[in-house]
């Protein structure tokens, strides 16, 4: 089949992509190479919940991966890229449960065991959702490693970590103050609490003194609470009421006596300076209880309905009780005054509803050991690196500041926890196995916080906790980890600090965050805004690649990326460059094979050219990768590939391949095929599906680019002579096109040029390449030379090492052409004036790399001539008026 059946005049992204995916999983390309000899490189997936459709963020994260691991598989490291799902506890329950009430079941009804299998058969059918779009993503794990947080290994690796730290006291069961979600109706962490601004109120109420001779008025945003309290504070140090302390206070609407008691921790310049206690429903009031020893009363159920001690607000939701007792305390003459505001409140990042303090027996981990643990091994040679470095910060103040972990989860689906309470006696019994006497027993019914599980994830996917396991010993710790900024505290910290505790290891070497990703207004995605974007669709109008290329091109660490549909157009614009580009270069190969491929032959400057520009940008590009400025190499490869290779080089061969040199055509043939099989080399991580498509047409060696070697920089090829050389060429052609633009002169119209040279090396840079200043510049006449004399009405292009003069008679005024030049100077001034004060500064002469240095200084150098060669030729026209 020719390239021109094979290759359609336009990039059809899904017939392009059709098939392969399928292929090289089949012929399990994705898999390590088995090469012992061979580095290590390994990245575990950060398991996406297996709830649902992944989302942009989800695409972005992968995409980043799959260029990590598809680089360094071509650079012959043993790579493992491990896919997994997470069981998502509260997520998934949830989703079963909404299905189930449509149904009109309840998981009671059900029980525990046959809703769990109903939970089973929800994940399959999901599971296959994910891999589908994995599939579409292109990414290039290896499915025969797949796991699932609730998998057979991971659930021992879950009982072992459980026990060991129970064990070891770090692990504690307890009633504490814990964020209690009253739709899912269980424990949530800290991190798992979003906090979002609503209109709310502070309510002034007034509370009689238990004798009957005043009031105290305190303030509060949650009035359903009061029913709770159990003391009210003031400062130690606060003279307006240092007479009352020890004294009690009447509750309003229970008609309860509560003391009046001194703790420092209230702020007498606050409001009034007297606060309501309620231990049992504030995590701060529950210290104070303690240190107080205040009674802790649960005024509410689970669903944050009233209770027995809310009296005649008894089965009324929280928020319908607040309302009430409002009006109630108004009608008793205690509510001073209303006073609207905008405030923080904690909403369950998986329901969404308000969360509500509540006072609850759970289990805990102790987290100062283990925080200390993990920021002194940031003092070591084994720290996790993170890019970007700020965020390493971001870790330690978490820690530093962390709280115990509360680890238990009031749902069915999930590690139930293995303790085990005896049915007569109550004695706990905690292991990896329940009792001998299991039916005397019975076993804790709440289970594990995903995140629990979660963050064993780098090492029990590799089959810890059996060491001697052999991709544990060859790739774990792992090498890169790729995540998003949100989940720092959720999930990095917890793997760094288990796998610390438990490998003696940090669990990555690296650690890339990335951003979000917003809409073009900048608003983060979410469906209330009802902005979000599904990849899916993108692909469906776009292909993978462009979507992969927009997600790369606008990636810097740590940085948010804006999507619009307008850069999607662009990434698409530009793959579509590339396959008509690489279209008209196979068709004009003439059979050429690979094992004909030779590029040792005599070369023109432009071939020179490009070998050189193209092993700067290999060098520049390898060496982004390593660093994850993934955005600043898509600019190196944009620029390399559409400016150099396609504007300027494919233009130039063509002046060889119409000639009648078979030996300097085969050269061009060898160039241009040598470079763009480097150039699809180069892109394949970042545009898998295309540049295989292509690199099959082209002249090529293996059966797959996936497997191919990465392009590596050779310096012999590197010609800054010939650089500096094309620069000049290329700047000549630029202003003449300029020129010709701004006089409206077609470049069909042929018109006389005098290039009047500075020196003999540019000169003989512009005769020896004639051929492409007529073939790009169409001159009628051509004069290349030093101090060339020239008539007055000329238009004139200011070049590197000279300048263009073109007669074009009764098109210009002097006085015009006057104006245009001394605007070129005023720019050129600017420039001279920027690059002067940048050479000027210690900090950029002493800290910027040496040829960045000296690339200023030539900048430098090559303005001032352009400079006075403007001026110089503007004195002259004047003269002439």
């Amino acid at each position: 089949m020719t390239v021109e059946e094979s290759m359609s005049t336009k990039y059809q992204p899904l017939e392009v992509e059709k098939g392969k995916y399928q292929e090289w999983v089949h012929n399990k390309l994705f898999r390590p190479n088995g090469n012992m000899e061979a580095k290590p490189y390994s990245i575990v997936i950060p398991p996406p919940n297996v709830t649902g459709r992944l989302h942009l963020g989800h695409a972005w994260d992968v995409t980043l991966q799959d260029m990590l691991i598809r680089m360094k598989r071509m650079q012959g490291y043993d790579t493992l890229w491990l896919p997994g799902m997470d069981h998502a506890g509260i997520a998934t329950q949830a989703k079963v449960e909404e299905k189930l009430a449509k149904e009109g079941i309840s998981r009671y009804d059900l029980g525990r065991e046959a809703f769990v299998d109903k939970v089973w058969e929800w994940k399959e059918d999901y599971a296959s959702v994910i891999r589908d779009q994995w599939e579409k993503m292109g990414i290039s794990v290896d499915y025969d490693r797949e796991r699932f947080t609730l998998d057979q290994g991971l659930s021992e690796s879950v009982r072992k970590v459980f026990v060991k730290l129970y064990e070891k006291g770090l692990i504690y069961r307890g009633a504490y103050i814990i964020n209690w979600d009253p739709k899912a109706q269980t424990a949530l962490s800290d991190i798992e609490v979003i906090h979002k601004d609503v209109n709310g109120a502070f309510y002034h109420f007034r509370y009689p003194l238990a004798d009957g001779t005043g009031y105290l008025e305190l303030a509060t945003t949650r009035p359903e609470t009061m029913l709770g309290d159990t003391a009210v504070a003031v400062h130690p140090e606060d003279e307006r009421y240092n007479q009352l302390i020890g004294k009690s206070i009447m509750l309003p609407l229970v008609n309860r006596e509560i003391p009046i008691i001194a703790d420092d921790y209230v702020d007498r310049e606050f409001g009034t300076g007297v606060v309501k206690i309620t231990p049992a429903h504030d995590p701060n009031d529950f210290e104070i209880g303690l240190r107080h020893d205040l009674q802790q009363l649960v005024v509410m159920n689970k669903d944050a309905t009233m209770n027995e001690l809310a009296g005649k607000y008894q089965g009324m939701d929280r928020f319908v009780a607040r309302k009430a007792i409002v009006k109630d305390m108004e009608e008793l003459g205690l509510l001073v005054k209303v006073e609207e505001m905008v405030h923080s409140v904690g909403h369950s990042e998986r329901t969404d509803v308000v969360v509500e303090p509540r006072i609850s027996t759970q289990w805990f981990v102790k987290m100062q050991p283990l925080a200390e643990s993990a920021m002194a091994n940031q003092t070591t040679d084994d720290k996790v690196n993170f890019f970007p470095e700020r965020f390493e910060g971001t870790f330690m103040r978490w820690m530093e500041g962390v709280h115990d972990w509360v680890i238990s989860r009031q749902l069915w689906w999930g590690h139930q926890i293995p303790a085990w309470y005896h049915k007569e006696t109550g004695e706990m019994f905690v292991g990896m196995e329940g009792p001998a006497d299991i039916e005397n027993w019975e076993q804790d019914p709440d289970v594990l916080d995903t995140w629990f599980s979660s963050a064993l994830w780098p090492f029990s996917t590799m089959g810890w906790p059996d060491e001697e396991s052999a991709d544990f010993k060859r790739y774990f710790p792992t090498s890169t980890l790729v995540t998003g900024y949100d989940i720092i505290f959720f999930w990095v910290s917890r793997m760094i600090f288990q796998s610390l505790e438990f490998t003696d290891q940090a669990p990555f070497e690296n650690v890339l965050i990335h951003g979000l990703i917003r809409d073009e207004d900048g608003r983060k995605m979410s469906k209330s805004l009802g902005n979000g974007i599904d990849p899916m669709e993108v692909i469906e109008q776009y292909g993978a690649d462009a979507l992969r290329w927009f997600l790369a091109n606008g990636s810097a660490p740590g940085q948010d990326v804006r999507f619009s549909y307008e850069k999607m157009d662009a990434s698409w614009n530009f793959i579509n460059k590339i396959w008509n580009a690489s279209r008209y270069v196979l068709m004009n190969l003439d059979g050429l094979t690979y094992n004909q491929i030779d590029i040792s032959g005599e070369k023109t400057l432009a071939d020179k050219w490009i070998l050189s520009k193209l092993n700067r940008t290999i060098e520049k590009v390898t060496e982004l990768f390593e660093k994850f400025e993934f955005g600043e190499a898509g600019k190196t490869l944009y620029h390399f590939i559409w400016d150099d290779y396609c504007d300027w080089y494919i233009e130039m061969t063509k002046e060889v391949l119409q000639g009648e040199d078979e030996t300097a055509k085969h050269t061009a043939r060898s160039v241009l095929a040598y470079v763009l099989d480097n150039i699809l080399r180069l892109l394949h991580p970042i545009m898998p599906f295309v540049t295989e498509e292509i690199w099959q047409n082209a002249p090529h060696e293996g059966t797959s680019i996936v497997v191919a070697d990465y392009p590596t920089f050779d310096k012999e090829f590197i010609d800054s002579e010939s650089e500096s050389a094309m620069d000049k060429l290329i700047g000549l052609i630029r202003g003449v096109r300029n020129i010709r633009n701004e006089m409206n002169t077609p470049l069909s119209k042929k018109v006389p040029m005098q290039i009047n040279v500075l020196d003999e090396e540019t000169e003989r840079i512009f005769t020896q390449n004639q051929a492409y200043i007529i073939r790009f510049c169409n001159p009628e006449s051509l004069e290349i030379g030093q101090n060339i004399e020239t008539s007055g009405e000329t238009v004139t292009a200011i070049i590197s090492g000279g300048e263009v003069h073109m007669p074009l008679a009764g098109l210009i005024k002097l006085e015009d052409e006057i104006t245009r030049l001394s605007g070129e100077a005023a720019k050129l001034e600017k420039e001279v004036d920027r690059v002067v004060k940048k050479l000027s500064n210690d900090k950029f002469i002493n800290k910027a790399p040496q040829k960045v240095v000296e690339a200023e200084q030539i900048k430098e150098k090559d303005y001032r001539e352009k400079l006075a060669t403007v001026k110089e030729r503007i004195e002259k026209l004047k003269e002439q008026l």
